[in-house]
């Protein structure tokens, strides 16, 4: 595998960051920094991952990234660290939200690899989004905030989170409507 062949991940792993990323770490936490970590290190591990479906490949990636990020996390958080509230990163449930997104679920191994695909596309077109666009639709469609929730958090009024969910939308339909 070339290094280009693990670029095609880099949307979806930033998404992950971005969903996982603690409150707290947020402003301080370079989710590129852990993405390229991970790339990286996926790089490295070439050999071993080139006889993976694509299926097996995104769950290798995903615990990398778990790793890298709960690393970088303990990095930040150095001497002022509390055991008690620390919790586990769960990348596989925001992946399992974002596959929801997508579709119902499907058997065949054709249908998983063309869902996969649709995965990857749709995490580079949320990266591609303006953050603020980006924000609100993860916030309200991928976790299921309620509109007041997400306006709130981004100081935002409910009128204008719903022109922000709106602009979003339409960006994702075109984008993900354009052949590839």
């Amino acid at each position: 595998m070339t290094p280009t062949d693990f670029e095609r991940y880099r949307g979806y792993l930033l998404f992950l960051v971005r969903q996982q990323a603690a409150a707290d770490l947020r402003g301080k936490l370079d989710p590129s920094g852990v993405v390229q970590q991970t790339l990286l290190e996926a790089h490295g591990a070439a050999a071993q991952l080139t006889g993976l479906d694509s299926q097996q490949r995104l769950a290798w990636l995903r615990t990398a990234l778990a790793r890298n990020l709960t690393d970088e996390a303990k990095r930040l958080r150095a001497g002022k660290r509390d055991a008690r509230r620390e919790r586990p990163i769960d990348l596989d449930a925001s992946s399992s939200r974002l596959q929801a997104w997508l579709a119902a679920e499907q058997s065949s191994p054709s249908q998983q690899a063309d869902r996969g695909e649709q995965l990857l596309r749709l995490a580079d077109a949320l990266t591609a989004l303006p953050p603020a666009q980006r924000e609100a639709v993860e916030r309200h469609y991928l976790l299921g905030e309620p509109v007041a929730a997400v306006a709130a958090t981004m100081d935002k009024t409910p009128a204008a989170l719903a022109g922000l969910l709106k602009r979003g939308l339409q960006q994702l339909r075109q984008t993900l409507c354009e052949p590839e």
